[in-house]
This record gives structure tokens, sequence and C-alpha cells, in this order.
């Protein structure tokens, strides 16, 4: 019988876990001690899962469970009796825009010193073409003294959680799955179709699920900046860029992307992993970069075209009240991960302005930690000069601003009025 360990309990892993508690035992673990003791309590910061589906798999609420179970742990001896092991742990940038496999190392370290022999490590945090064998594979072998492919075997399948979408939850969407071998495979393409009703893909290498996987959010962050550089063409011709892409929508195979910023764990990341293979193997990209530099600068851009339009109403920018609305990198979710909604206040503070933000999704605490921001929970908008809707939060969508002399600044194309869009 397997018994599952799933090492990172974030918005991967925790949904991971307990659809695999609904057929086998598994056990989550975490190096954060607030974690395990928030799923304890059946609370989760990420609103990934209510506390009543956490009630009713984790072993604390149901101690006559022997299968089908949910153990979470910070504590190496507790994993110790798993026989496959799936990592969910982030994979970010360091400041230079270069792959940071920090957290992926250490969890192989974790995992190499419980290793037996039989065992499965399956990787799903998402990685450039060969990092699982080339970089983790070595850290298994070196902490548990095992020879890869001969006393135990990896596997890889990339996760596709969409952080705050209750329709398209792990076991609805379809799974991509690879082994180190063709028999590992097969075990591991079993192991997911056992819980993912959409079915799975088997790949035929590791590599080719980690290439697969890096590519689907490189695309989207490719298209993104095409309708971002629309937008500012159009903005130059004093057209409506959301007309423009209804208009163009009509034709069957157009994509439908719309303009604005690109955050959250992964398409304003994973490329960056692509392309650090790339000019690895002596390949320098062009459309991938390109791509990524009109994305990483669309923050500024929103500013500047905030200032000019404060300017055109005759207001003094220096110490200009700005509110901002939203600072998660999406809807609906408290996900503030690589948000770039800050680059945005960023450089409204460095034009001089006096920059509020409030979120009604986002932790107060987490913000303050992760950018230095104090969240506003009652805002005034005659309070400001100008206001920008970051974030299209249901609440958001349902606001009305009737000051003329304010600017507001839609990014989402969403506001019935405002004076300028994306």
């Amino acid at each position: 019988m397997n018994k599952i360990c799933i090492i990172g309990l974030g918005y991967v892993g925790l949904p991971l876990a307990h659809a695999f508690a609904s057929k086998y035992s598994v056990v989550g673990f975490d190096i954060h001690q607030k974690r395990i003791d928030d799923l304890n309590d059946a609370n989760d910061f990420t609103l990934e899962l209510t506390s009543e589906q956490l009630k009713e798999v984790l072993s604390k609420f149901n101690p006559s469970l022997t299968t089908n179970k949910l153990e979470v742990t910070n504590k190496i001896d507790d994993i110790k009796d798993c026989n496959i092991y799936i990592v969910t742990v982030p994979t970010p940038i360091d400041k230079n825009k270069r792959p940071d496999l920090t957290p992926l190392i250490k969890a192989s370290e974790t995992i190499g010193k419980v290793l037996k022999k039989d065992d499965i490590v399956i990787y799903e945090s998402t990685v450039y073409p060969g990092a699982t064998e080339e970089d983790c594979v070595p850290v298994l072998e070196k902490f548990s003294d095992l020879k890869f492919n001969i006393d135990f075997f990896c596997g890889y399948s990339p996760e596709r959680i969409n952080p705050g979408d209750k329709e398209h939850t792990v076991t609805k969407i379809l799974k991509v799955t690879a082994g180190s071998t063709p028999e590992i495979g097969k075990k591991v393409n079993n192991l997911y179709a056992s819980i993912i009703t959409a079915g799975t893909h088997l790949a035929p290498t590791i590599k080719v699920a980690e290439a697969a996987k890096v590519i689907e959010n490189s695309q989207r962050d490719i298209n993104i900046a095409f309708v971002n550089e629309l937008s500012m063409i159009f903005n130059k011709l004093s057209i409506d860029t959301s007309a423009v892409l209804e208009a163009a929508g009509t034709k069957w195979n157009f994509l439908p992307f719309r303009p604005g910023l690109v955050g959250g764990h992964c398409i304003g990341v994973d490329p960056y992993y692509l392309t650090h293979k790339a000019q690895e193997v002596g390949y320098n990209p062009e459309i991938i970069l390109a791509g990524r530099r009109l994305n990483d600068n669309m923050g500024i851009y929103v500013a500047n075209q905030v200032i000019k339009l404060m300017i055109k109403k005759g207001h003094k920018i220096e110490g200009a009240r700005v509110l901002v609305l939203g600072i998660t990198f999406k809807e609906n979710c408290p996900d503030i991960r690589n948000s770039r909604v800050i680059d945005v206040i960023k450089e409204l503070q460095d034009f001089g302005c006096d920059v509020d933000v409030t979120d009604y999704w986002a932790d107060k605490d987490e913000v303050k930690h992760e950018y230095s921001l104090e969240l506003k929970e009652e805002v005034n908008y005659e309070d400001y000069e100008a206001i920008i809707l970051a974030v299209s939060h249901d609440k958001y969508r349902l606001i009305k601003i009737n000051n003329k002399n304010q600017v507001v600044f839609d990014i989402k194309s969403i506001l019935d009025n405002s004076d300028g869009r994306l």
C-alpha cells in the first residue's frame, strides 16, 4: 500500500494532499511551524480548502482513521515510513531574475535523509528541462547513499493549480506525468490517475514533462505581452483597446488575451527558467525575453499614465494622494506572491505621491512582511486625487466614483467610467 508524503503545504501541496487523502494515507510536511499549527486548527490561509474539507481528512479530527487520512508535520521522523514523496515547494527567481533552486535542493536533502530502497520521488515544482535529473537526483543520492534508477526512482508531474479557482480544482485539471524509467512512468501515471478525474497524459521522459510545463506559462506570457504592447499603441492613437479586442474576438480562432500586470508564482517567473537553460546551452532567446521585458515594465507604464492624467487635471504631483485598489496578483484570491502592483506603487512614490493601498482579500501581516506596506482597511474615495483599480475583486467592480476632478485609472478595464485604462 502506498503511503504518500507531500513536501510543501502551500497553494499546490495542500490541495494535492487533500486529494490524495481520499484514497491513501498522506503525510504533509512543511518547515513552517505556524503553517502546521494553522492546519491542525483546520485553518488554511490560502483559502484553497475550507475548514470542513480539512476536518474531513485530518487525523487530528478523525483519530479512528487508519487509511484515507492526512497528517501534517514539520518533523522528519514522521515521514520515514512513506514510500512516495511528492515535492511541491516554490521555485522562485532571485534579484537578478535567475532561477533559485534553494527550496528544491533543501526539499531533496530532507527526502534523501529518509529515502529507502524502491521509494519514488516525484517533483511538481516548475523547473527548467533537466533540473530533476541533473540538480535534484545528485542531492538525493548524496544524502541517501542510494543509486538512482537502481535503488530509488523519480517522477515528474507539473502542478497546474490555479489559485482562487473553485471550478478548476486539482482533480479536475488534466495532469501530465512522467517517470525516470518506462515502468516508473506507468506507476506515476497510475498513481495520479487514481485521483485525477480529468485524466492524465504520460509523457515519454521527465525532460519532456518539465519542458511542457515551462512553455505553458511562457506562451501565456508572450501573448499577454503582445496585447500589452497593443494597448500602448492604441492609447497613442486614442483607440479603446477593449473595443478593439472585442471586435477582433469575433473571429473564431482569435485568442482572448487581455492587457494587464503579469505577476504571480508562474507566468511572471517560469519564462526565466526556460531562458536560463537556453542560455546555458548557448542560445540567447529573443521573443521570450522581449515579452518578459515588456511585461516587467507595465507597472511603470501604468504609473506614468496616471501621472500624465493628474497633470492634465491640474493636480500637483508632489504630495498628491493616490489610492490603489488591490495588491494580490489576481482577483478574488489572497495570493500576493510576485504581485506587480508593487511596481505601480513604487513608481508613484518615486514621483512624490502619497500612496495608500487597500485590499480586503490580502493578509495585512503578509503584505507588511513582503512589501513593507500598511494596508488601509477603511478608505474614503473622496480623499484622493487619483484612484487606481489594480485588481478586479468583486467588490471593486461595483464602485462608483463621481468626483470629476479625480483621476480614475482602470488597469482591468471593468469600470463604467474611468480616465484611463489598459
